[in-house]
């Protein structure tokens, strides 16, 4: 790790001055550092596991991920609504796409193997390949290498089902799938897969390059998502004035992504399209599970997530679940209401009291009513657009933000708990896009305070339209050192 990295967004004289403070205070230096490096980290590096049915490869995601967070049953097909996860290895943090989910045969099963692999590859910095030693490479792993050549992704190539010498003669032969050494692993048993973890850790980016936009003050890039059949491609026409995308009355009529450059008020912006996700993963037809995938995939190379919602039917849990998705990816975020036209005043009453309750977390996101096939209001969607690119891109000084916290604990003091008072000492914002603080505090600071201490930043900062990450680090028993 260079200096430069480990300011996170602080500047040089910033970040000395910061350390002096959190020395006076009694932190552990390389604490105060670890704190600001990992809150100060921009979007972590991609890895997909791939491989066909039944090679293990959500067993492996568990072994990565080090918890059983990936439903795993005996079952071909069997998955859940998540295909991104969090793991650390070896003090570096990186995300894991999960492709174990859909493996019946949909569409023939290499094509179905291949389109899944296709859409992780395409969203990842490295791919782990997950072989069956036992069984040996088959045509379906073969035709993935094919797929893995074209990407030009560095790979790992994984040889599962190996526990004990036997097996390792098995793995010797994955050789010939001429992608550089197989590393016998059991991802049941957990063997072998430190020596595994090493090798993806050598093949993952330090910090992938943001994969937003093209290049510096190219286009920002906008994900369209929503359910099926909320109107993403009918308002992508609207916003392109042309009919680039086949829009159908059938539901699900867009299955692949189209990234569109288009125009809107005097600017150009990339336009991800994504096919609609549909509820609960593994009760999906092929298709759809990919569409999931494909939102995930999208949303991670976007910056802003317009989420379409169809105000001529209650908000669902669905709708919620895309937030969500979007929230956690740390996007920008812009809540656009489609079929606005269409609603009575009734309807119209009854909409604001659910956006009222069921959109309360992510009340400080930009709305706009609009009607895609209308194109009513279409002309408000660059400016909240806008809006929550500058929130996300916000950065306040560490001085102005400590003067603000000092003013908000003397009027806001944490309740006491058992005996004792959390204050919250000190603080710096060591990120942005989206905003990431990290506050130095005497003792564990509860939920409730943390969402209060949220909301205040945004009435005094704005931050509309991003997500705002806060860690807390607690100051460790010891002497005070003056």
């Amino acid at each position: 790790m260079n200096d430069q990295h480990d300011h996170g967004a602080l500047g040089d004289a910033e970040y000395t001055e910061f350390m002096e403070l959190a020395a006076e205070e009694g932190f552990d230096i390389e604490d105060v550092e670890g704190a600001i490096e990992e809150a100060g980290h921009g979007p972590l590096p991609v890895l997909a596991v791939v491989g066909r049915p039944n090679v293990g490869k959500s067993t492996l995601v568990n072994r990565i991920i080090g918890r059983r967070e990936a439903v795993v049953e005996d079952k071909p097909g069997v998955t859940r609504d998540r295909v991104t996860y969090e793991a650390e290895w070896a003090g570096r943090r990186f995300k894991v796409v999960d492709t174990g989910g859909w493996e019946q045969d949909v569409l023939g099963i290499d094509a179905s193997v291949a389109a899944q692999a296709e859409y992780a590859i395409e969203a990842a910095d490295a791919v782990v390949f997950v072989v069956d030693a036992s069984v040996g490479a088959t045509d379906t792993d073969e035709a993935v290498v094919r797929l893995l050549r074209r990407a030009k992704k560095p790979v790992v190539l994984a040889a599962n089902k190996v526990d004990g010498p036997s097996g390792e003669a098995d793995a010797t032969a994955l050789w010939g799938l001429g992608l550089g050494e197989p590393y016998p692993v059991s991802a049941l048993h957990g063997r072998g897969t430190g020596d595994l973890l090493d090798e993806i850790l050598k093949a993952l980016p330090e910090a992938p390059e943001q994969r937003f936009g093209n290049a510096p003050g190219g286009p920002r890039r906008i994900a369209l998502i929503g359910r099926p059949n909320v109107g993403k491609s009918s308002m992508l026409n609207k916003v392109a004035r042309a009919e680039r995308v086949v829009v159908n009355e059938l539901a699900g009529t867009t299955r692949d992504p189209v990234d569109e450059q288009i125009e809107l008020g005097g600017k150009t912006w990339t336009f991800v399209d994504t096919a609609g996700i549909r509820r609960r993963v593994h009760l999906q037809e092929g298709a759809d599970y990919y569409a999931s995938l494909r939102t995930a995939a999208a949303v991670e190379k976007a910056e802003v997530a317009v989420v379409l919602i169809d105000t001529t039917e209650s908000i669902s849990v669905q709708d919620q679940r895309i937030i969500t998705m979007a929230v956690e990816a740390g996007r920008a975020l812009v809540i656009a209401y489609n079929k606005w036209d269409d609603l009575d005043e009734e309807r119209r009453y009854y909409l604001e009291r659910e956006i009222e309750t069921e959109m309360q977390q992510v009340s400080w996101a930009p709305r706009v009513n609009v009607s895609a096939r209308t194109g009513r209001h279409m002309e408000k969607l660059v400016p909240a657009i806008e809006t929550a690119l500058a929130g996300w891109e916000t950065r306040v000084p560490t001085g102005r933000l400590n003067a603000f916290l000092g003013e908000l604990v003397a009027a806001h003091p944490h309740p006491i708990r058992g005996g004792k008072q959390p204050r919250i000492l000190f603080g710096t914002q060591a990120g942005t896009k989206p905003p990431r603080f990290v506050l130095f505090a005497s003792g564990f600071l509860e939920h409730g305070y943390r969402r209060f201490v949220e909301r205040r930043l945004r009435e005094e900062f704005g931050f509309e339209g991003t997500p705002i990450h806060i860690s807390v680090r607690v100051r460790e028993k010891r002497g005070r050192k003056k």
